[in-house]
């Protein structure tokens, strides 16, 4: 891609407002970002650190399916009070959601996106790839530390308390191999690029 053009680009998108529902970067991702995009052949187009959602489960995204996002560990009690109320005002299916961290980073060639790519390999994100565009490159990083299924269904909580602090434990085990994925790959990016 030319370089002006590539330039322009991420001008232009890291002065933009951030459009997330969260409204900022997560505080556990915001180092790696902030490094990303302080170097002259790559930006952040969208990140998260991971999180825990209980959601509506819809077909299409639409307005007010989140009925909780956590970006922080979670525990059982706040959890179990989330759900009781959740049950109490929604009737439809609700889905526990737990998130990898995710990342994607627009290069300015091929070869800077292979780069980001083997790094983000080398530190476990198995789920990255290329995503190639005419001459626009961008790395879709995914970590694979995932929980998901119905939680709520009909007014009623579908798990008792013993799976429930199982699916507290397990997600918060997650969310802190994806936090170690971030900071191994900010790491190596600030040793390595």
């Amino acid at each position: 891609m030319p370089q002006d053009i590539f330039f322009r680009r991420k001008q232009d998108i890291l002065s933009k407002q951030d459009k997330s529902s969260k409204g900022c970067y997560d505080k556990r991702i915001a180092k790696l970002c902030e490094k990303i995009n302080s170097l002259e052949n790559y930006y952040t187009t969208s990140s998260c650190a991971g999180r825990v959602v209980i959601m509506v489960d819809e077909d299409r995204k639409k307005k007010g399916l989140f009925v909780n996002v956590y970006h922080d560990l979670i525990d059982f009690k706040s959890l179990k009070k989330d759900l009781i109320e959740a049950s109490k005002k929604n009737k439809k299916l609700i889905k526990f959601k737990q998130e990898p961290c995710i990342l994607h980073v627009a290069c300015r060639s091929l070869e800077d996106a292979k780069e980001v790519y083997e790094k983000a390999k080398l530190v476990g994100w198995k789920r990255s790839g290329i995503i190639s565009s005419g001459k626009r490159f961008v790395v879709e990083m995914i970590s694979t530390e995932k929980l998901e299924f119905p939680i709520i269904e009909s007014g009623k909580i579908l798990v008792d308390d013993v799976f429930l602090k199982i699916i507290v434990r397990e997600s918060n085990k997650n969310l802190k191999k994806s936090w170690e994925k971030i900071e191994k790959l900010r790491k190596l990016i600030n040793r390595n690029i």
